[in-house]
């Protein structure tokens, strides 16, 4: 049975669907709260009940859009499948770095940063580090259940997302307009698999 949302779940919905879309074209310096406001049809007193200021609903944005794409949902897969668990993380990950919304809110915190710097703080608490810390949380895991030999698994966690951009990251950062196809991304990310479990697989 489906759970029928309030009407204030609704609107809290309508708020953030706003605020990504409009944060995403225009970016945090040129999108105002009475806008966001008029996009959801909600009033700006609305916004600031639910999310306090700009910065909580832009912090929320960020935020909403990793849950959106299920990359903080790590924690149903097997364990004792490191390959499948670690390649449907990476396929998550790539999908959701390169997505237009995600690419925007990174340029934009680049390009703001030096007139409002809060911004850039705002992105890494809100996205990257949110996710390192559950991925660090995962490798922990596979550490003590020893399917991996994980010793620090914050290193590990930093080492895993960082490898797992691959050039297709970089083309979209760029707006390069001839990029690398889903079938060469689905062969990278799995040899980068690979290489890692390789990487922290305990020699007999």
């Amino acid at each position: 049975m489906i759970k029928k949302r309030s009407k204030n779940e609704l609107k809290h919905q309508h708020i953030l669907d706003a605020a990504v879309e409009l944060f995403t074209k225009q970016g945090y310096a040129h999108t105002s709260m009475e806008e966001i406001a008029k996009s959801a049809d909600v009033s700006k007193q609305t916004i600031y009940s639910h999310f306090g200021n700009k910065d909580g609903l832009f912090s929320a944005s960020i935020g909403f859009k990793c849950e959106s794409l299920n990359i903080l949902d790590i924690s149903i897969g097997d364990l004792s499948n490191p390959h499948a668990l670690l390649l449907e993380l990476a396929q998550r990950f790539s999908q959701m770095i390169t997505s237009i919304e995600a690419c925007a809110i990174h340029k934009v915190c680049a390009f703001e940063s030096q007139s409002y710097p809060q911004i850039s703080e705002i992105f890494y608490q809100s996205g990257p580090l949110r996710i390192i810390n559950e991925v660090t949380n995962l490798m922990e895991k596979l550490h003590q259940e020893k399917f991996l030999t994980i010793e620090n698994p914050r290193n590990a966690a930093v080492q895993f997302l960082n490898i797992m951009k691959g050039e297709l990251w970089m083309q979209v950062e760029f707006d390069i307009k001839k990029k690398v196809s889903n079938e060469d991304v689905e062969q990278y990310l799995r040899s980068s698999v690979d290489f890692f479990i390789r990487g922290y697989t305990r020699s007999a």
